[in-house]
């Protein structure tokens, strides 16, 4: 059974690009002018009862335009949505709060938006305010209030509404980390209890965590429709593509006589921008020397997003001892069957005399490797584990 059923929905906003002073546009004698801008394009979105779908895209992707479409915000420029059920959505922070009113007065009137009685908002009280974690601040107006406590307040209220359909707008972002945790807690009650659940999110963790599927736009578009990891890939990709990046250079050691010019990462297939986990690929290294450099050390390090080193080798250590560099040339590192699971690796290279270690070339901040996981597993590491269960003997137990 469909619980949500968008068909050619799109959506355009008229942008003014009015010329002339001030006082002109407010006397109406500027020269008016508008841009159609499209941000959507018509799209096609099917969610089943009981089904957590993702919706992935860069800024300006128009992810949380189509989320207020369905949610009854935006009416679409064209086309038609239907949702079976109660809907329950948290938006935008705060979104229906009143400033001069308390939290305990936004929690009512709240509620009442989404259909729910007085009694039954006296009812279910208490376990809002108790997720909400905001037992002494309830009577305060929320003016008062961070952020942090606006976005936990309209969670409580959305989830313990019993809604048939959940829409969720980056609210997993915000938070603690505990409250993130607790969000995804409940979340994943909703799916045991058969919710559907339509979630925008830059977090492709929370993607392959909670998700089924996922869907990516792209400037409105709609590029994918997949299982998480390939739709993970597919956004990351298009991501990249619409970077422009810097020309890199790496740090300069004051009378170094070589230096480390480029770094090219490469990947098995040319057209992807990423390894799975376990794959492999190649580092390309060029380097200059302004005379002949005997005794040097190729230092190679792996970090992860919180700069902490997972990995760290040297040409020494691995009994490959470096040849006397002269001239110019490419120094090339090979990763096989590379355990790590989903994310960006940020990458180091250095080159050092072997006898006092003195740096010689830098490379540090400026490239990295990414990987793409298509399983559900979480962490950094994919380590093989099996699990079995046999039945208890007196022996075993002691």
């Amino acid at each position: 059974m469909k619980a949500i059923l968008a068909e050619g929905i799109s959506k355009k906003f008229r942008l003014s690009q009015t010329r002339g002073s001030i006082k002109d546009r407010l006397a109406g004698k500027g020269r008016g002018s508008h841009q159609d801008f499209w941000a959507l394009q018509p799209i096609d979105v099917e969610v089943q009862q009981g089904e957590t779908v993702g919706i992935l895209g860069h800024n300006g992707s128009g992810k949380s335009t189509l989320l207020k479409c369905i949610a009854g915000i935006l009416k679409p420029t064209t086309g038609s949505v239907q949702v079976r059920g109660r809907v329950a959505s948290l938006l935008e922070l705060g979104a229906g709060f009143h400033p001069d009113l308390t939290g305990r007065e936004n929690v009512f009137i709240n509620a009442s938006f989404l259909g729910i009685s007085k009694r039954e908002i006296e009812r279910r009280f208490d376990d809002i305010v108790g997720f909400a974690q905001l037992e002494s601040f309830i009577d305060q107006q929320v003016k008062y209030y961070s952020s942090g406590m606006f976005v936990r307040l309209g969670f409580a209220v959305a989830i313990n509404v019993d809604p048939d359909v959940l829409l969720i707008d980056e609210v997993l972002a915000v938070g603690d980390e505990a409250f993130q945790q607790k969000c995804i807690n409940r979340i994943e009650e909703f799916q045991r209890d058969g919710r559907t659940i339509l979630l925008v999110t830059h977090g492709a963790e929370h993607v392959r965590r909670i998700c089924s599927r996922a869907l990516v736009l792209d400037h409105g578009v709609m590029v994918a429709n997949a299982a998480p990891g390939e739709a993970i890939r597919i956004f990351r990709e298009h991501l990249h593509g619409t970077l422009t990046e810097d020309p890199a250079h790496a740090a300069v050691i004051p009378d170094s006589p070589v230096h480390l010019r480029d770094l090219h990462v490469r990947y098995p297939d040319p057209e992807r921008t990423s390894i799975s986990t376990g794959g492999s690929f190649e580092l390309a290294a060029g380097y200059t020397c302004d005379e002949p450099v005997d005794d040097a050390v190729l230092a190679f390090e792996v970090r992860n997003f919180r700069g902490e080193t997972m990995y760290s080798v040297t040409t020494d250590t691995l009994g490959t001892p470096l040849p006397t560099l002269d001239g110019s040339g490419v120094l090339r590192l090979q990763l096989t069957n590379v355990p790590l699971l989903d994310g960006t690796y940020p990458i180091s290279l250095q080159l050092r005399h072997r006898h006092d270690g003195k740096m010689l070339a830098l490379r540090e901040g400026l490239d990295s490797f990414e990987v793409m996981s298509s399983s559900r597993i979480e962490g950094q590491v994919m380590l093989p584990t099996a699990i079995t269960v046999e039945a208890a003997h007196e022996e075993v137990l002691g």
